[in-house]
């Protein structure tokens, strides 16, 4: 008996051992990654600080002016070194313009940081993909433009958003010809990159937006349309105009804005038209066009809206735009009609407070 007591207060004491000594090492482990982190932080805060000060040094002075710097030299050939200055010259660089976003490319070919950008885009992290396609757009390495269209149908957002913009960064208009094949959603965001960054549309290239009016990708349409709108290219009115058939209803709220920006005589009558047979979504789009284009052959439409259209968002509308396109009196007068429904004549306030465009 006490053999076996003696056994269990040792296998006791053993395993007490075993836990302590587990623990024991969690808190090493823990002190020491702690204790890596913390000295890794304040090398990359110290580098922070030695590559700011030699781009202020280069953006404040002219070349055959520039102080020396030992301590940035000294540290331009180690990778991590190098792998932080690509960072902060790519984020330095959208803070700048002119001359210092220059004097900034020509510190990243000075200490020819494009290799380390390309080696990015062997890699298999995609992050680490996208990071090199953006770092290579930003310091407009066009020679590497035919190694970041590879990524164009890249299975990963991120990498095929970021190459579709550097194609249009280094070709201009040129740079969208992924639209022709393109398959997936051009998300909002997107579409305003590139937008930004077309800054003419060549007359000899008209047919690529007829094509891409065509795509069946609904969002290479929306982009196209907007391009339209963007660079006021009248002539493709009258195929946006047929567009106000197309199945997608995001895309026809687009052909509304569209037309009503290309304006011409008959635009609102081609829109009342069409009216009907739209969703409402479609419709509320076509009566906020109506508002903004101060054309009175609308009025008795709108009348006809506000006082027969069973749905409260259309009466809204109806009864704003009535008062833009300069009825107030009109809606005045109506709202004294004391066989109105409470709805209508709330309506009718509410418009009445509508300021004019």
């Amino acid at each position: 008996m006490i053999l076996i007591f003696i056994t269990s207060v040792h296998f006791l004491f053993l395993a007490f051992l075993g836990m302590l000594s587990l623990v024991l090492l969690l808190i090493i482990a823990v002190l020491s990654y702690g204790f890596a982190q913390y000295t890794e932080s304040v090398r990359v805060f110290r580098w922070s600080e030695i590559i700011n000060k030699k781009i202020l040094e280069v953006i404040v002075y002219d070349k055959d002016e520039l102080p020396p710097n030992d301590t940035f030299s000294a540290f331009s050939h180690d990778s991590s070194f190098r792998d932080l200055l690509l960072k902060i010259l790519t984020n330095s660089e959208r803070k700048f313009s002119g001359v210092a976003k220059n004097k900034i490319r020509d510190l990243f070919q000075e200490y020819n940081l494009e290799k380390e950008a390309l080696k990015k885009l062997e890699q298999k992290k995609k992050y680490l993909i996208a990071g090199g396609i953006q770092e290579l757009t930003a310091m407009h390495a066009d020679k590497a433009a035919s190694k970041i269209s590879l990524f164009l149908t890249f299975p990963f957002t991120p990498v095929y958003q970021e190459a579709q913009y550097a194609m249009v960064y280094f070709k201009g208009f040129d740079g969208l010809d992924f639209l022709d094949t393109t398959t997936t959603k051009i998300s909002e965001w997107q579409q305003l990159r590139l937008l930004l960054s077309i800054s003419d549309i060549p007359v000899d290239h008209y047919d690529n937006m007829k094509k891409w009016l065509e795509s069946t990708n609904g969002s290479v349409i929306i982009f196209t349309l907007r391009l339209l709108r963007k660079f006021q290219i009248l002539s493709f009115y009258p195929i946006i105009l047929k567009l106000l058939d197309h199945p997608s209803i995001e895309v026809r709220k687009q052909v509304v804005q569209t037309l009503l920006s290309l304006e011409n005589s008959s635009t609102i009558k081609s829109l009342v038209e069409a009216y009907p047979e739209q969703e409402v979504e479609v419709q509320l789009e076509m009566l906020k066009a109506m508002k903004i284009s101060k054309d009175q052959c609308c009025v008795d439409f709108l009348k006809e809206q506000l006082w027969e259209n069973p749905l409260s968002g259309i009466k809204i509308n109806a009864a704003e735009a009535l008062f833009l396109l300069g009825h107030k009196e009109y809606l005045l007068q109506m709202i004294k009609d004391e066989s109105l429904s409470e709805e209508l004549i709330q309506i009718l306030k509410y418009a009445l407070q509508e300021k004019p465009c």
